[in-house]
């Protein structure tokens, strides 16, 4: 008995280790590159497009007004990492932009509430409200993003890219992680062809 635990401890190893080698040979996939939003209108800000935005860190927050995780989890994350990165936001490195993605009770989380409830919860950076086109139940931003969800949130690095998607929970302390990592990253040089 305690050679077959044995020999199944060496089989695990063995499988563990097989597994870690063919992990780190697998090439990283290659980040997608962000899509643009689609806004019907803002609130807090002028019109703004990841365009704009290039060479910052882009932090989004994709919530409703009744969602509970939004409430709970991703407004008040926003509103620490606002404080923790506002010397960042200031110097033009990073952005933070909440989307107003409502896929359900459209006829409670109108743009009337969304402005009252950015104002009791002193949410001063830019809220875009999702279009919806065609009456379409779930709107445009949401179906570029390809979200599941609220909350979910997506953090873009300096060149577009999306480099973190989370519907849901996740751990705060990787996301401030992240987000370091990205405003630390060194933008890639263009590449120019050779002229002859």
């Amino acid at each position: 008995m305690a050679v077959a635990r044995a020999l199944t401890l060496v089989y695990f190893l063995i499988a563990a280790l097989a597994v870690t080698i063919f992990a780190s040979s697998v090439p990283a996939a290659s980040p997608k590159k962000a899509p643009q939003w689609d806004i019907s209108e803002w609130i807090n800000s002028e019109p703004i497009n990841l365009a704009d935005l290039k060479g910052r860190v882009v932090v989004i927050d994709f919530f409703q007004l009744w969602c509970p995780g939004c409430k709970s989890f991703s407004i008040p994350l926003m509103d620490h990492w606002e404080k923790i990165f506002e010397k960042e936001t200031e110097q033009g490195r990073i952005a933070f932009v909440s989307i107003h993605t409502v896929f359900e009770g459209h006829s409670f989380q109108t743009p009337e509430r969304l402005r009252r409830f950015l104002k009791e919860k002193n949410i001063k950076h830019p809220v875009g409200i999702d279009r919806h086109a065609n009456g379409q139940r779930v709107p445009e931003t949401m179906r570029r993003y390809n979200t599941m969800g609220t909350p979910e949130m997506a953090i873009i690095d300096k060149q577009g890219n999306i480099r973190f998607q989370r519907f849901g929970y996740f751990e705060p302390a990787f996301g401030e992680s992240l987000i370091r990592t990205l405003l630390d990253e060194q933008p890639e040089p263009k590449r120019t062809s050779l002229i002859r």
